[in-house]
């Protein structure tokens, strides 16, 4: 393994610092996989989901904790808008989805291995960079106090907590806890769309909730009650009253629905059964989304926010990561379609810049099809479809041989289990 370097270095450019510990890292798990015999197992994807998700969330958590995230982080508009709105919410959107995906996989415990010192640096970095994020006298300041938008990504940043309490939360000092949690109360002033931000109001209020502080229970109600009522069937959420075919049941509803009322039994605040049939119906739309993969590892571009990438397939990663996939959907065949879903995207179009920052677009630069809501921070929402990385290497999702994803199997003519529908 080749030695990485430090977090800054006294040249006072710790940005370049920055690139050239991505640089000597990745090339190192590519010479290590290069070595290797082919695989008979995932232990080559893994290197693959750590090498690809360290590149996306490096460049996000390295300049927080060096003080240079506003300096440093481009802010891409759609075509015809300024750009004053989004400088004001771009920088909290990076951090709090980027954060979201990453949780479970800094989670993990440390160990001596390339992949561990990368979780290892990551979560050291994030541990700094959020309390400069808190701080109101730093350049870095992440702004939770004006507009809108921050209510939605202070929720993928409360996700992040409750993914990884013990490694993101615990080892925080008191003054930036009590600085968060501050940020996290002054989200109250302001409501947002009649949609899936009613779930980002609660979720908001159960973090709050988990840390012991005093919660609005109004708010977590609200969107308990409206989520049960906008399910429409057979494992999909209308996102608000009207039904929209796009991915938002994999970037927000199944998974942040989940974890909400994980915390939510455990403060009494909503029946397992609840919890229970939460998870049923996201694994119910994963077996969905996993059919959209195709042979060759492509996904329908279609809906709202496509510029999320990867992030469509939250829903399916998280349903891996808690273990709960059905008997007839392997672990390895679903590893196997995340990673052709990866290696399509990642390595087959040029969706980052010459910083290694996301651009906007799907495939390649494509500024046409991001929605006036989007940004360069926005699109860290593509780290979610990560959340497998946070079971570990012995875990069967890693260790199973490669297996053909139900596309495959169509397609080439092999036995294939007949779709269904649910009633749940």
């Amino acid at each position: 393994m080749t030695a990485l370097l430090p977090l800054s270095r006294p040249s006072g450019r710790p940005w370049l610092a920055s690139r050239l510990l991505a640089f000597v890292v990745i090339a190192a798990l590519h010479a290590g996989a290069s070595a290797q015999a082919p695989a008979a197992d995932g232990s080559r994807d893994r290197q693959y989901w750590a090498e690809t998700l360290y590149r996306i969330a490096a460049p996000v958590i390295l300049n927080l904790a060096n003080g240079s995230l506003r300096a440093n982080m481009p802010v891409e508009v759609p075509p015809g808008h300024d750009d004053a709105f989004f400088r004001r919410v771009t920088h909290l959107e990076a951090v709090g989805r980027t954060m979201a995906g990453v949780a479970p996989w800094l989670a993990l415990p440390d160990d001596d291995t390339a992949e561990g010192r990368l979780r290892q640096q990551l979560r050291s970095a994030f541990l700094k960079g959020i309390a400069n994020g808190v701080n109101p006298a730093h350049p870095d300041y992440l702004n939770f106090r004006t507009e809108k938008q921050p209510i939605v990504d202070a929720a993928y940043l409360a996700q992040a907590f409750m993914r990884a309490p013990k490694a993101l939360w615990e080892p925080l000092d008191k003054t930036t806890k009590r600085r968060l949690i501050d940020e996290f109360k002054a989200l109250r002033s302001r409501t947002g769309a009649y949609n899936n931000w009613l779930l980002f109001a609660g979720i908001n209020e159960a973090f709050l909730l988990s840390v012991g502080e005093q919660a609005d229970p109004v708010r977590i109600e609200f969107a308990k009650r409206k989520m049960a009522e906008w399910y429409v069937g057979d494992g999909w959420y209308s996102d608000g009253p009207k039904f929209s075919m796009d991915y938002y049941n994999s970037y927000v509803i199944h998974s942040m629905l989940v974890d909400f009322l994980d915390i939510l039994v455990a403060h009494g605040m909503a029946e397992r059964a609840e919890h229970q049939a939460a998870v049923q119906r996201l694994v119910r739309y994963a077996e969905f989304i996993e059919r959209l993969i195709a042979p060759d590892g492509s996904y329908p571009a279609f809906g709202r926010s496509i510029t999320y990438r990867t992030g469509a397939f939250q829903a399916l990663a998280h349903a891996a990561l808690m273990e709960k996939l059905p008997a007839h959907v392997a672990p390895a065949q679903v590893r196997g379609a995340l990673t052709a879903v990866m290696r399509r995207m990642f390595d087959g179009c040029a969706n980052f810049d010459a910083k290694g920052w996301l651009v906007l677009g799907f495939c390649g630069h494509q500024p046409g099809v991001a929605d006036v809501y989007t940004s360069t921070g926005s699109l860290y929402m593509a780290t979610l479809g990560f959340l497998a990385l946070g079971l570990p290497a012995d875990n069967r999702f890693w260790t199973d041989p490669p297996a053909d994803w139900t596309a495959r199997q169509a397609w080439t003519g092999q036995p294939l289990h007949k779709d269904y529908k649910v009633e749940y």
